[in-house]
């Protein structure tokens, strides 16, 4: 399960041994500057969406890249037990790889509300 912290000015999601392998890196840090909307969503795999590199288990899990021919590109790591964060990003603020990040976290609306609080 990924985990994400939030430190000098951005949010790191630190990605676990399975997650590692289908988003192909182990950690991801996002300024907070870069953050345009943050959201929890109680459905995370309904998010992402469009054609992917990773790991689907139909109604349980999606791990890795999505929106790879046309839409947003989101990085997911999302599983139905948890609920996620859904944050938008200024994609050439964030470094230009991704539009979306999509995570289930136990916490995610504590997470949420913080993220908010500090990107303002």
């Amino acid at each position: 399960m990924a985990t994400v912290m939030i430190t000098d000015g951005s949010i790191a999601i630190e990605f676990g041994p399975w997650e590692r392998i289908f988003t192909g890196r182990s950690r991801h840090t996002i300024p907070l500057r870069a953050v345009r909307r943050a959201a929890v969503t109680d459905r995370p795999l309904r998010v992402a969406r469009g054609a992917r590199r990773g790991l689907t288990v139909s109604g349980h899990t999606k791990i890795g890249v999505w929106g790879l021919f046309g839409g947003p590109r989101q990085l997911v790591a999302a599983d139905r037990h948890r609920p996620g964060v859904h944050l938008v990003l200024d994609r050439d603020g964030s470094g230009g790889e991704f539009d979306e990040v999509v995570v289930s976290v136990p916490d995610a609306a504590r997470l949420v509300e913080t993220i908010r609080r500090v990107a303002t």
